[in-house]
């Protein structure tokens, strides 16, 4: 595997104890950078999500697993450039171990339920009195702390309680979800970067942390980054489906499809109604003024829709981006895939199995969607097999040779 690139985090090693998907996807942006991830799995089972199909392997992608050479293709898009070790924690001979590769590393992170590894005597206490300069990350649904901090919780519960359902969906019609894990995603990136501030703060100081990151405080920071106190306020509903608040920006349908149109200001709104020559729209006082274009807005709607209706997608978008709107087709999924501007900048591309240079047909990775001048970040090997990396790790880290490692994984501690 091609190792050139620009590799920031190449001195940095993380000890990643995370299953599903908010914690492997910190371990796995971390590994982008260049630094070494080693993933501590369950002997014989591993993360759960390795069991979720579908799975890939050199008999192609099947809905079950055909063979043990078979990787779970969520797995796989979550894993790529982390190394795996089997280690069980719950033997005090796995913890043991675990601490001793906690001397030699820089951050562990980790997304058990709050608590878990406390239980286990590997708490940030307990790898800090080994490692005082370690930084401890901690992702879990509601936090360490606070009154909700035990109660189980998947991303759709924290979409709900953080109020970010209640935000999507029609007017009049129920909260609804958002289509991805968005906080099983953003929580993370913002892990990361509060790591790699602490370990600036580490080279400045020698001081490690322990840093509590929370998808329910994440998902409502990102609410109140909108200014939603005054409609809450006003008792006005925050649901508005696919219409913009205030003004015609939504979402119209076409003869083949639907575009979305942002309008926003005046000026757009004015070379709006240019564009489909709707000039005694614009003119007609009742919407003079944005107070009295969010009062009339449905008709305002009803219009534009009557007056770009009868274009198809491509001419409808031509005619609106030649006029300085901001409008886009609304694509399939299909349409997104196959799209040569994400594929050109490296957004999405192919996915690859550990070792394996030919990519899984029909199935994409998502690339890091941010480029460097100083060099690209390298390609990474994909998500490994269970314990793959046992011999490796065990072997330079923990001096463990063959033998001593096949005896322990006899009495099954990795």
């Amino acid at each position: 595997m091609d190792q050139t690139g620009m590799r920031p985090l190449t001195d940095i090693r993380v000890l990643s104890v995370t299953v599903f998907l908010a914690g492997p996807f910190l371990g796995m942006t971390l590994a982008r950078f260049g630094a070494e991830v080693i993933k501590i799995e369950m002997p014989g089972s591993g993360d759960p999500i390795r069991g979720m199909g579908p799975f890939a392997g050199p008999r192609g992608v099947h809905p079950e697993r055909q063979s043990d050479d078979d990787l779970s293709t969520r797995f796989l898009k979550r894993s790529e450039g982390v190394k795996s070790v089997t280690l069980n924690l719950k033997d005090p001979n796995g913890k043991a171990m675990f601490l001793d590769l906690a001397k030699q590393a820089d951050v562990v992170v980790e997304n058990l339920s709050p608590g878990s590894l406390s239980r286990l005597g590997l708490s940030y206490e307990d790898v800090r009195a080994v490692n005082p300069g370690i930084i401890y990350c901690s992702i879990s649904g509601y936090g360490q702390t606070g009154p909700y901090k035990d109660l189980p919780a998947h991303d759709y519960q924290i979409q709900a309680m953080s109020g970010i359902m209640d935000m999507n969906g029609a007017a009049d019609g129920p909260p609804t979800r958002i289509g991805i894990f968005v906080g099983d995603l953003v929580t993370p990136l913002y892990a990361a970067y509060s790591i790699l501030g602490a370990l600036r703060h580490r080279e400045k100081t020698g001081e490690g942390q322990y840093l509590d990151a929370s998808m329910m405080d994440t998902l409502a920071s990102l609410m109140f980054m909108e200014t939603i106190e005054e409609s809450v306020r006003q008792g006005k509903t925050l649901r508005s489906g696919n219409d913009g608040r205030g003004d015609p920006t939504g979402l119209y349908r076409l003869t083949d499809g639907d575009l979305f149109i942002t309008v926003g200001t005046a000026e757009r709104w004015r070379r709006l109604c240019d564009a489909l020559g709707a000039g005694d729209v614009h003119d007609n006082p009742r919407y003079a003024t944005a107070s009295a274009r969010e009062q009339h807005v449905g008709e305002l709607r009803a219009a534009i829709q009557a007056r770009l209706g009868h274009y198809d997608c491509a001419s409808g978008t031509k005619l609106l981006q030649e006029a300085g709107i901001p409008v886009a087709p609304v694509r399939t999924l299909s349409q997104v895939m196959d799209d040569p501007h994400l594929q050109e900048r490296g957004t999405l591309r192919p996915m690859f199995l550990h070792g394996d240079e030919t990519p899984v047909a029909g199935n994409l990775m998502a690339g890091f969607p941010v480029t460097f001048s100083g060099g690209a970040l390298p390609r990474l090997e994909g998500g490994p097999k269970l314990g793959a990396h046992n011999e490796e790790i065990y072997g330079d880290l923990l001096g463990l040779d063959h033998e001593a490692i096949a005896r322990l994984r006899d009495k099954g501690v990795v």
